[in-house]
């Protein structure tokens, strides 16, 4: 999905959904891969109280690749994540 230096400037403060309609936080900060002319990955700071939030713990955000983003325009919509399960002898 090609995007433009305009839209990449315009990413940062967006609000980020999963693809299952949770709210994750906003966009911080955007990764690039200069020697491909590429988006590598979106900085993400969680929102407390948030799908995300609650995942990362005290932790303030994650770093999501870019191949995970379905799609950027009014939201950022990325692939629904999720933890893994504890095992069972923990």
């Amino acid at each position: 999905m090609p995007i433009t230096v305009k839209e990449v400037s315009e990413m940062v403060g967006r609000d980020v959904f999963t693809d299952k309609g949770f709210y994750c936080g906003k966009i911080s900060d955007v990764e690039f891969d200069l020697a491909r002319y590429k988006v590598r990955s979106l900085v993400i700071v969680a929102a407390k109280g948030t799908f995300l939030g609650n995942m990362v713990g005290t932790k303030k955000g994650v770093i999501v690749p870019y191949p995970m983003v379905h799609s950027v325009g009014d939201v950022v919509v990325i692939k629904h994540i999720t933890t893994p399960l504890p095992e069972e002898g923990s």
